[in-house]
């Protein structure tokens, strides 16, 4: 059977095809509207319908998977932020803990000397007391010992040392 003998309706069973012009069932005439062409139109305007029902999932498939990857590199992003504020956090820190270290070596250097240096001070300032005390004790004591007495008596000294001055007393004791 040849398809365009199908397509002129020579047999009742067998379908138009495009090849051949559709025959009007109900009047006879070629070219005709007919059930024929009607359902090839329905056809055509079903798989537009399909096609653009498909077009609108797929730009929304689209859309959706365009608005993840936005969001995916949005938190890719703000985890990284995250992570240089966080660095930047610590190195802060550690800054401030260097510089407030380094002020509380300088105080604790300058405390020192200044309690060394108060020390000397003191040191010196008692030394000094001493050695005028030791003068004077050496002028009495060369003074007695050229110093004509006929009771022989001794000499007794007792000293006390304070923090701000030095005392010294002499007792003449006769045997």
């Amino acid at each position: 059977m040849a398809p365009a003998a199908a397509g002129l309706g020579l047999y009742p069973f067998a379908r138009p095809t495009r090849q051949s012009p559709a025959l009007n069932t109900s009047c006879g005439l070629p070219g005709g509207p007919g059930p024929g062409l009607l359902g090839e139109q329905q056809r055509l305007l079903g798989k537009k319908k399909l096609k653009r029902k498909k077009a609108k999932a797929a730009i929304k498939i689209q859309a959706w998977w365009r608005g993840t990857l936005v969001r995916r590199t949005l938190l890719h992003a703000a985890l990284r932020a995250w992570i240089i504020q966080c660095w930047w956090r610590l190195t802060l820190r550690r800054v401030l803990e260097k510089k407030r270290r380094k002020a509380l070596i300088d105080y604790s250097q300058r405390e020192r000397a200044v309690v060394k240096l108060q020390s000397l001070i003191r040191m010196w300032r008692i030394y000094w007391r001493y050695c005028q005390v030791l003068s004077a004790i050496y002028i009495i004591q060369a003074h007695w010992k050229y110093h004509n007495c006929q009771s022989c008596s001794f000499l007794r000294g007792h000293c006390v040392i304070t923090t701000t001055h030095l005392q010294f007393h002499i007792e003449i004791i006769d045997h």
